[in-house]
């Protein structure tokens, strides 16, 4: 376990003492920031939009940047309340009504936050798509949601499984043409928006009001559809001001595709409840555009993933340089674990310390963290948000000591967590199997300090002789270590007949300079022989170009075990 400090960089932070913030912080009183406390008409829309384009100071401020090719549009919180009331009178041209499912399935582009805030006016759930999805991966969410219209645009449409379709959506909406003559209910929207009313008053909900449904990754199954309400807000605001350190001057890039809860949550709900300006860049990512983003647009806030600092690793030292990153004032993770090699190249070159989080799609919002006022130990993931009791608990659901591994469960009552997974109750019931908690099904440790370790999945776990059971990260760690080795993942083999010993089969990205080899392999071995655990034996090591990963940068262990098998995903 990783002992060194960091010291906080930024005392001043909106949290500027957590224990004492821990100690008294009740969501009832987060609650109060919001117009619905004293009205008790309840829509996010009208919170996170409308209230600031009602607001003669702030109407006009920057609420939302989109660039692509080179082309940035700006968006003040008047344009989207605009906007948004513009796409919510389109989809109840075409009968779209409270309830109904519309399913976003586009690359990256200014329409699908349109049409996220006008589902949201109107009470019709969206639920963002990954534009990568193939066909086989549509059909299953369009058979369990059942969505009553689809917004794509045509050079997606032919991956959209039409035979499903056919039984349940009415309408295939079309951002622009040509039209693909691919299906009868297909409507191209160009233009469309642009005749509709710009007023549509926000329907007032309970607080449970269902808001979208986002699909897991299936990195440990068959993907989720996990249903998020209204009442998200108390905690994506809180949040965004305790972990992102988020004011109304302060503008956010959240380099997360608008199909992941992050894209979602923390690229637009929680900047936009904070006031404060979201920054969305729609090219692909080059290490080069990557800088020259956050230069060009003066961002204040970054929030990205260890899987993107990686890119930018094998990008070289000589890029950051070249850049002014002088507006950058925090920089946060979110995904795979920060380890401590990103953790110090990040701080050496970015000029500022990245603050890993942790959340799950089920959990709405970030649940963990390293605060940015709190001293950071590279390696772990922080502490709990103000209002989140944390607990590792072993199999019988009892608190464990410190320094030993269980897996992490949160006591209920945050507003943010999932209200249901869509059409799956049974699943949805695993994770309440205690009385009073949430099981996430991560392994974590916790020091004596309070500070959390997260150890993998619980599917994932290796033994290591006796009841001694460790995760996967401990493994990839060390197999990391070595110069040749650029990114790692393991599975369990099983263990010998009649022995504790754990087999375990690696599989390896190589640095450049190095090639793959019979010679490599056996180096690498010896390696880690000398490095772990005699209980645990590294059997077999597998080259790779890629590590299978989820779009959120987790590795998706199930399609590592099916290649092992001969088996296809």
């Amino acid at each position: 376990m990783i002992k060194a400090r960091v010291k906080a960089e930024n005392p001043e932070a909106n949290l500027k003492d957590y224990h004492q913030t821990y100690k008294t912080f009740s969501w009832s009183e987060a609650e109060k920031e919001f117009t619905w406390h004293e009205t008790g008409s309840i829509n996010i829309v009208h919170e996170a939009i409308d209230r600031w384009a009602e607001n003669p100071d702030k109407k006009e401020q920057r609420a939302f940047t989109f660039e692509k090719h080179g082309e940035v549009k700006n968006f003040s919180y008047m344009d989207l309340k605009d906007k948004s009331s513009q796409w919510a009178n389109l989809l109840a041209k075409y009968g779209l009504r409270t309830g109904d499912r519309l399913f976003i399935f586009l690359p990256p582009c200014p329409e699908i936050y349109f049409a996220m805030l006008a589902c949201g006016r109107m009470g019709v759930l969206f639920c963002n798509l990954f534009s990568s999805l193939s066909f086989e991966e549509l059909e299953v969410r369009f058979r369990i949601a059942k969505p009553r219209a689809i917004l794509t645009h045509p050079d997606l449409a032919e991956r959209i499984p039409f035979e499903t379709l056919g039984r349940m959506v009415e309408y295939v909406f079309l951002t622009e043409g040509p039209l693909p003559s691919l299906s009868s209910s297909e409507v191209l929207l160009e233009g469309q928006p642009e005749k509709m009313s710009k007023q549509f008053a926000p329907r007032w909900f309970p607080e449970n009001m269902p808001l979208y449904i986002n699909y897991t990754s299936g990195a440990t199954g068959p993907p989720k559809g996990v249903v998020h309400a209204h009442h998200d807000m108390v905690g994506l605001l809180t949040t965004a001001r305790y972990f992102l350190d988020l004011r109304e001057d302060t503008i956010l890039w959240t380099d997360a595709d608008p199909a992941w809860v992050t894209g979602i949550a923390y690229g637009a709900f929680a900047p936009w409840l904070c006031g404060a300006t979201s920054l969305v860049q729609g090219d692909p990512f080059s290490a080069s555009n990557w800088y020259r983003t956050l230069e060009k647009h003066q961002v204040s806030v970054l929030y990205t993933t260890p899987t993107t600092i990686r890119s930018l690793m094998e990008g070289g030292e000589d890029l950051p340089g070249r850049y002014d990153f002088s507006h950058l004032r925090h920089i946060a993770t979110v995904g795979e674990p920060l380890v401590p090699e990103l953790f110090y190249w990040v701080k050496q070159n970015l000029k500022h310390s990245p603050h890993d989080t942790w959340g799950m799609v089920e959990t709405g919002m970030i649940c963990l963290a390293n605060f940015p006022s709190m001293d950071i130990k590279p390696g772990s993931i922080g502490k709990p948000m103000p209002g989140i009791e944390a607990a590792i608990l072993d199999d019988n659901g009892e608190p464990i000591p410190p320094l030993s591994m269980g897996e992490l469960a949160l006591k209920l009552g945050w507003p943010s967590i999932m209200s249901s997974f869509w059409g799956d109750d049974t699943r949805y019931q695993e994770y309440f199997r205690i009385e009073g908690w949430f099981l996430t099904g991560d392994m974590f440790l916790k020091d004596e300090e309070g500070y959390y370790y997260h150890q993998g999945r619980i599917d994932d776990l290796l033994k290591a002789g006796g009841d001694k059971v460790i995760g996967p990260y401990e493994v990839e760690h060390v197999l990391c270590m070595h110069p040749a080795v650029s990114e790692a993942a393991v599975i369990s083999k099983g263990t010998e007949p009649g022995k504790g010993e754990s087999f375990v089969k690696a599989f390896i990205t190589i640095n450049k300079g190095f090639t793959p080899s019979a010679r490599l392999n056996h180096e690498i071995r010896a390696f880690l022989k000398a490095n772990l655990s005699a209980d645990i034996i590294v059997k077999e090591i597998t080259f790779l170009d890629k590590i299978p990963k989820s779009s959120n940068g987790k590795v998706i262990r199930r399609a590592l075990k099916a290649a092992d098998l001969g088996l296809s995903t």
